[in-house]
């Protein structure tokens, strides 16, 4: 399996994007080798700035750059974007509605080995509270470069969120994707195993071990938190009656609460379980590791959909 990593690929399209689109510029807070945007500096140097390490001033000069007409990308860390910058994103992109791109990689526990100073597992979280942002989390490397061209047509905010490794390439070329609508990776009638990002390769690896097992799993990619399919998700609450959200995340505030405030909203009455990072700090590890650990890879998705679907069979 081809697998990629997405920050080769935005760097790339960057690059490709601002020989047709002068307003492109790209503002990063010294991080121009680690997210791989050192040939948009050398193609554009007039259009590139690095502010030092300086988050919050990276989105107040985003947004500076914003109101004279130009298109930002601000490229961070998740953990530095969400957190560290969190006011200037909000009251200075989000409240004035500006089209700024913030392009936030080494998210979750692909940060795994920086410890939980470096590890982004709040940042779906707090984006999505921030009224005007659109809140992209891409599962296939290369559709990485077509959600980085959508976000620059969007008029408003978008967060975009990637990791820091290798992912497999997950679709054709000719799967469409389109921001605020999930796509249908495998269909099911069992149990719907609904992800983002990263973890999907996990989703898809689980829905394979199941249908050895004699289960039906759909499985959905909701690369796009915000605005949320609700449409998919209350088809996938009334068609397989259980859902199983998985994001390398806390399991607070994130896709699975997004999913779950739906079905308690529509009043829909399915079962749903959330996978991902726990209420605690993670632990310094590799990232494939600590996902077994704190049990949502394919393993863990897989047993929980057991303890989810077999006692309901035996009834």
């Amino acid at each position: 399996m081809l697998k990629l990593n997405p920050r080769d690929v935005y760097g790339r399209k960057l690059t490709e994007l601002g020989e047709t689109d002068e307003r492109i510029v790209v503002v990063t807070a010294d991080l121009a080798k680690s997210n791989k945007l050192l040939d948009f500096r050398d193609r554009f140097p007039d259009r590139f700035f690095n502010v030092g390490i300086a988050e919050q001033n990276l989105m107040g000069v985003a947004a500076g750059l914003a109101l004279e007409g130009k298109i930002p990308v601000a490229s961070t860390f998740a953990a530095f974007a969400s957190m560290r910058a969190h006011e200037q994103v909000r009251s200075d992109i989000g409240y004035v509605d500006l089209p700024v791109k913030i392009l936030a990689t080494t998210s979750g526990l692909t940060a795994g080995i920086m410890g939980p100073t470096h590890q982004g597992n709040e940042d779906i979280a707090v984006m999505r509270t921030i009224p005007n942002m659109t809140v992209l989390a891409p599962s296939d490397p290369l559709q990485v470069s077509e959600f980085i061209e959508l976000a620059i047509g969007l008029p408003g905010p978008v967060y975009i969120r990637v990791g820091r490794g290798e992912d497999p390439v997950l679709y054709g070329e000719d799967q469409k994707i389109e921001i605020g609508k999930a796509i249908v990776a495998r269909e099911g009638t069992d149990v719907s195993i609904v992800a983002c990002g990263t973890m999907m390769k996990d989703a898809i690896q689980a829905h394979e071990q199941l249908a050895s097992e004699g289960v039906s799993a759909r499985v959905l990619d909701f690369h796009t938190v915000k605005p949320l399919d609700r449409d998919a998700i209350i088809a996938a609450a009334r068609e397989t009656g259980t859902i199983v959200t998985v994001e390398d995340h806390f399991v607070t505030g994130g896709l699975g609460s997004a999913v779950a405030e739906v079905v308690a909203e529509e009043g829909l009455g399915a079962r749903v379980r959330r996978l991902g990072v726990p209420d605690v700090f993670a632990e310094v590890g590799v990232p494939d590791e600590l996902y077994r650990h704190y049990g949502y890879d394919a393993a863990g998705i897989v047993a929980t959909v057991r303890d989810l679907i077999l006692p309901a069979r035996r009834r």
